[in-house]
């Protein structure tokens, strides 16, 4: 079944990072993902995230305000 991942943030170098982290987990172990960027604060807004980057998978955010390690990003894909 394919993981939803939503990087939330306005585009900012933090959260350019943690899209790179999760691509990168995904790619190197083959989970079936997809990525998805949300820049609008309004949409972010909705997941009660007040500090970017933020890492949503399947619906529940898991990190707010920091960029995770890539051990990080696959323990919460498994």
């Amino acid at each position: 079944m394919s993981k939803s991942i939503k990087v939330l943030g306005t585009g900012c170098a933090k959260c350019q990072s943690v899209t790179k982290v999760v691509k990168d987990a995904i790619s190197e172990n083959n989970i079936d993902a997809t990525v998805e960027k949300v820049e609008d604060m309004m949409e972010i807004m909705k997941y009660n995230v007040m500090v970017t980057p933020a890492l949503v998978i399947d619906g529940e955010v898991k990190i707010k305000g920091r960029v995770p390690s890539k051990d990080e990003v696959l323990k919460f894909l498994k």
